[in-house]
């Protein structure tokens, strides 16, 4: 037991001492995955800028962090990308430079091809994909006038594999890839990281507000989401693969999702086969 103890003081030590000072800019921080990693980081030493459309609720996140006083509140709506570039230079000029940019807000959906408008393709385009790249490409002059920084790239299982429901969303996903992996492959020379998570069903509040053939959200919970791994214990997943560097990091329990991608990349035939079972609860 005590070794256990010390083992995992070793590393929360080591996450202590990679973000203590590091500033770190999370959209999606109002709720799920981002408020649970503003706390971590928080914890950790990290001076945080939180961006959502919700201030109230970024003020919430904010003064349950440990350093209130080491995070900036900056709201922003992904989906108004025309405004986005301009954010970029608010956020910097909160403590002066951006360590590490986590892309994390956006939307799920839930419905089939044949009954999903097309605006619902395009809102999951705007919101989950080109979202990103405006905001990636207004910073990518700091991080390389600075030969450092870090993107992290929410996406998703959904992002490597295919499912019924969830096409407009897929198809988002799989676009971050694209694009993050060329980006990677540029900047690389500037000493610039890129790492894409891919997380799996995470318990968060997600599935409520899930973009369906209807002109409103879901509304409901799901099944497969509350019985996820809880976002607290993802953002220690998270934290992790950003200490490490990693090009590519699943985020989730070790269950049907993880075995999703091991067979989309080592046997894709038997997956295409089971893929249309593969409805969300």
């Amino acid at each position: 037991m005590r070794k256990t103890i010390k083992k995992l003081n070793r590393k929360l030590y080591g996450l202590h001492k990679y973000f203590n000072n590091k500033v770190v800019w999370i959209t999606g921080a109002s709720s799920g995955i981002g408020e649970a990693l503003a706390y971590a980081m928080s914890t950790a030493g990290a001076k945080l800028i939180l961006s959502s459309r919700r201030i109230d609720e970024l003020e919430r996140v904010k003064q349950a962090c440990s350093a209130p006083g080491l995070v900036h509140v900056l709201p922003l709506d992904l989906s108004d990308t025309n405004s986005l570039e301009a954010k970029v230079q608010e956020a910097i000029n909160c403590f002066g430079s951006i360590d590490v940019m986590v892309h994390n807000g956006g939307i799920t959906q839930r419905s089939l091809v044949i009954d999903t408008e097309i605006e619902v393709h395009r809102r999951l385009m705007e919101l989950d994909y080109f979202s990103y790249v405006v905001l990636t490409k207004a910073l990518l002059p700091h991080f390389i006038g600075r030969k450092a920084g870090h993107f992290v790239v929410t996406s998703s299982v959904m992002g490597k594999i295919g499912t019924p429901m969830r096409s407009a969303y897929a198809a988002a996903k799989h676009a971050l890839h694209g694009f993050f992996d060329c980006l990677r492959a540029e900047v690389a020379a500037d000493n610039i990281k890129v790492t894409i998570l891919t997380p799996g069903y995470i318990r968060t509040n997600i599935s409520l507000y899930a973009a369906t053939n209807k002109p409103y959200g879901l509304g409901k919970p799901s099944e497969n989401i509350e019985n996820g791994l809880p976002a607290g214990q993802a953002a220690k997943q998270i934290m992790k693969a950003i200490k490490r560097a990693a090009f590519e990091a699943y985020i989730g329990k070790l269950s049907g999702e993880r075995i999703g991608l091991w067979l989309n990349r080592f046997l894709p035939g038997v997956l295409t086969r089971i893929a249309p079972k593969l409805v969300p609860k």
